[in-house]
């Protein structure tokens, strides 16, 4: 299963975009044996100034057609790193070929968008910055193909 990172935003050079790309670069290592690997990332700006709207169709039109949709939002299921890596796994078990994460921008995700999702992901109840965001869900996708190739990466 392809694992796709669809965001708002465009990373510059920085420690962000460091950490994402190192964690990604793990993940698509760690991945391979297990049937997982680094589909897209794509970044997005909504250039005319639509709003949450506008920023909807763009990650809509970026999710790749029959993609598990999995948006991370303030208001999804907060989840341990084994129930991540679980979710993932089963997608892939049940013979999805794509899964599609989407983060939106400084004023979150669409809810017409959000009511798409086959499942929305919060990292906690405080709001994040969209870059962090990114950021963590490269290092929990990491930790999930850690997770279930029995690494030593995650500890309880």
């Amino acid at each position: 299963m392809r694992i796709h990172i669809c965001a708002v935003g465009r990373m510059r050079r920085g420690p962000e975009k460091t950490l994402v790309d190192d964690y990604l670069t793990r993940f698509d290592r760690t991945g391979r044996s297990l049937g997982l690997s680094l589909g897209r990332v794509v970044e997005l700006e909504d250039r005319k100034g639509g709003g949450k709207a506008a920023e909807a169709d763009l990650l809509r039109a970026a999710v790749p057609k029959g993609a598990v949709l999995c948006a991370l939002d303030e208001r999804g299921r907060v989840m341990t790193s084994p129930e991540f890596a679980d979710m993932t796994a089963r997608w892939r078990d049940d013979g999805h070929g794509d899964l599609a994460f989407v983060i939106g921008g400084a004023d979150g995700i669409a809810p017409e968008l959000r009511s798409q999702a086959d499942q929305l992901v919060s990292f906690g109840r405080m709001v994040w910055p969209h870059m962090l965001v990114r950021v963590m869900l490269a290092e929990q996708i990491y930790r999930a193909a850690s997770i279930l190739a029995g690494s030593p990466y995650h500890r309880v």
